[in-house]
C-alpha cells in the first residue's frame, strides 16, 4: 500500500492522535474527535507510520501556509504539487487532504509540534520542509508579511533560533532571496578565495543531498524539497565561476 493509500485508507491515524491522526481520520471518513483526543508518543521506530506522518504534515503544514496572507491563490496549490510527488491517480486524494487541513479550525502550531517530535530539533529534514514552505510563500511573486511570521514560527517550533530561521529562508529561496546575489546564496563573501569557495559549496551539497535527507528520514514524496535547494546551490556556484572567469575543475 502507497503512503497516500495508508492516508486515506485511516490506518494510521489512530496511532498517531493527535491533529495528524485527526486529519487521516477525516479523509477516511471517520470522526476528527476519536483521533485528536489520543495524544501517544509518534513510534518512530516503524518507519511506515513515520512517513505517514511526515506527509500528513507537509500537507498539513502547506495549506496553513497557502493562506496565511488570508487566501489561497492558484499559484500556491500549485507550488506545492512542485515541492511534493504525488503518486500517479492519487491527486485528488491529496487535494482533499488538503483542503481539510485548510478548512479545519485546529491552529498551525498543533501541526508543526506534532510533526517536530518526528526528528531531532533544527534537523536538517526540518530545514527543508521550512524552505518548502518558503517556496509556497513566494509562489505569487512576493512574500506577506504575515507569510514570513508564519514560516518564523514555525522555524521556532522546529527548533531553529533567529540567526539560523535568517540563513535558511535565505538559502530556500535561493537567489530570489539575496537579489541575484550568487554569494549570498552560498554563504561566502565576495573576496572568498577558490579554496573557501569550494569548501563553502561543497558542505552546502553534502548537507542537502536529497539522498542524505532520505536517509534521516524525509519520505520520498518529499525529496523535491531538497531537490530545488541542491539546484540553486548549483546555479549558483556555476555563475560564480563564470564572473570569475574559471572552469570548475
Amino acid at each position: 500500500m502507497t503512503v497516500w493509500g495508508k492516508i486515506v485508507g485511516g490506518t494510521t491515524g489512530l496511532l498517531l492522535g493527535g491533529p495528524l491522526g485527526g486529519l487521516i481520520g477525516m479523509a477516511a471518513g471517520h470522526a476528527y474527535d476519536q483521533y485528536a483526543d489520543i495524544d501517544v508518543p509518534l513510534p518512530t521506530e516503524d518507519e511506515a507510520v513515520k512517513s505517514v506522518a511526515f506527509t500528513v504534515g507537509v500537507i498539513a503544514l502547506s495549506a496553513k501556509m497557502a493562506r496565511a496572507d488570508g487566501e489561497v491563490t492558484r499559484p500556491e496549490v500549485m507550488a506545492f504539487r512542485e515541492i511534493h510527488r504525488v503518486d500517479p491517480g492519487e491527486e485528488a486524494n491529496v487535494q482533499r487532504l488538503f483542503d481539510l487541513a485548510r478548512k479545519h479550525p485546529e491552529g498551525f502550531e498543533a501541526y508543526a509540534r506534532q510533526i517536530a517530535k518526528l526528528f531531532t530539533p533544527a534537523s536538517p529534514v526540518l530545514e527543508e520542509l521550512l524552505g518548502g514552505l518558503a517556496h509556497i510563500a513566494r509562489s505569487d511573486g512576493r512574500i506577506h508579511p504575515s507569510e514570513l511570521d508564519y514560516l518564523r514560527q514555525v522555524s521556532t517550533i522546529f527548533g531553529f533560533d533567529n540567526a539560523a530561521f535568517s540563513r535558511i529562508i535565505r538559502s530556500h529561496l535561493g537567489e530570489a532571496a539575496c537579489l541575484g546575489d550568487p554569494w549570498c546564496v552560498l554563504g561566502v563573501a565576495f573576496e572568498a578565495d577558490e579554496d573557501a569557495l569550494k569548501t563553502a559549496y561543497r558542505k552546502l551539497v553534502r548537507e542537502n543531498h536529497p539522498d542524505r535527507l532520505m536517509a534521516q528520514g524525509m519520505p520520498a514524496e518529499a525529496i523535491a524539497l531538497a531537490t530545488e535547494k541542491l539546484a540553486a546551490i548549483n546555479a549558483a556556484y556555476a555563475a560564480v565561476k563564470r564572473m570569475r572567469g574559471e572552469v570548475d575543475a
